[in-house]
């Protein structure tokens, strides 16, 4: 199994089924410089294992013992941690945040149903948003399914706390990156893109670009663009790389991108290249308001060079689309890395 950092309910139902035993600790409440944000997420086996994080180590001592705690006794609990507090200190909370965790088993009296977390795990597998709505004062939670309103997550977060005891774990469908074209440059690319959480596809018909021995344990589509994107699917949670100067692979994944809602489309190529490209998509109809979302020539300027270099540029404009979405590409310097 993958344990990549978005895949910790997967992993978590993972263990429950294989007789380890599973908690989960969520963050449900944070004041001040809390390390990590509401809804973000650990889980603990019956081993100790660990996938994800609540704190980014602050605490993550004290939350698992608390979780091994949970899976002896069965029962959910709230846990709040803050500098006022002995506890924090001693467990390394010392940036000036207070965080409330949310720990529950995976079964148990009043834990997380491992029928609720199938469910979960489900319908992010048919990227479908969905909701689980907790009342921490009596345990109850419900399940809520925004299949056909995904744009109830377009904002992005994963959580929140309303009337100070209902907690609404928002899960939103993994994110993904589709890299057309196997160069040099979307072998460092795939690796950080995969160490960032997203589920990464090379699309390349050229059997010798996208191959298993430079791209091994990545899903490859040996397919023309156009006919992979159709099968790979687009929308709202995926991402968009072009990567091979050739107009006849990249034009037709870039003409698909633009009639969907994917939240990036990045382009390498130089500004000449670009230009090129910019009058074939006006000749093919696009107008200049669907054109401007191409980021193009791709990535942030951070003067770089090599292809690890570019892959990290790509990578922090990708995640700038992502967090702050109403950023204009024409706002942010570019890398001309043709």
């Amino acid at each position: 199994m993958d344990l990549s950092f978005d895949q910790i309910p997967e992993t978590a139902l993972s263990w429950h089924q294989a007789g380890k035993g599973a908690a989960l600790a969520t963050v449900i409440e944070t004041w001040g410089s809390a390390p990590r944000p509401v809804g973000a997420q650990l889980a603990v086996s019956g081993d100790a294992e660990l996938v994800g994080s609540v704190s980014g180590g602050c605490v993550e001592a004290a939350v698992v013992a608390e979780a091994l705690d949970a899976l002896e006794t069965g029962t959910s609990q709230i846990l709040t941690f803050g500098v006022s507090d002995e506890d924090a200190f001693a467990v390394g909370l010392t940036c000036g945040g207070t965080i409330r965790v949310m720990v529950e088993p995976v079964g148990g009296e009043n834990g997380l149903a491992p029928v609720l977390l199938s469910d979960v795990c489900a319908a992010r597998a048919e990227r479908s948003a969905i909701a689980v709505l907790t009342d921490t004062s009596t345990w109850v939670r419900k399940r809520l399914d925004f299949s056909d309103a995904p744009s109830v997550f377009g904002d992005g977060r994963s959580g929140f706390l309303s009337d100070d005891q209902v907690f609404t774990w928002l899960s939103n469908p993994p994110l993904r990156l589709a890299i057309v074209g196997g160069a040099h440059i979307a072998q460092p690319l795939v690796q950080m893109a995969k160490m960032t959480g997203y589920d990464v596809t090379v699309i390349d018909p050229r059997d010798a670009f996208a191959s298993e021995t430079r791209f091994p344990d990545v899903p490859l589509l040996n397919l023309w663009p156009d006919q992979a994107l159709e099968e790979h699917g687009l929308d709202h949670r995926t991402a968009l790389v072009t990567l091979t100067h050739d107009p006849k692979l990249d034009d037709p994944a870039i003409r698909a991108a633009l009639r969907s809602d994917v939240f990036y489309i990045g382009c390498l190529g130089s500004t000449r290249t670009h230009a090129k490209r910019v009058a074939r998509l006006s000749d093919d109809g696009f107008s200049e308001a669907e054109i401007a979302r191409l980021d193009a020539p791709v990535g942030l300027n951070i003067g770089a060079k090599s292809p690890a270099e570019i892959a990290v540029s790509i990578m922090a404009e990708l995640t700038e689309r992502l967090r702050r979405p109403t950023s204009r590409p024409g706002a942010c310097l570019r890398n001309d890395a043709a």
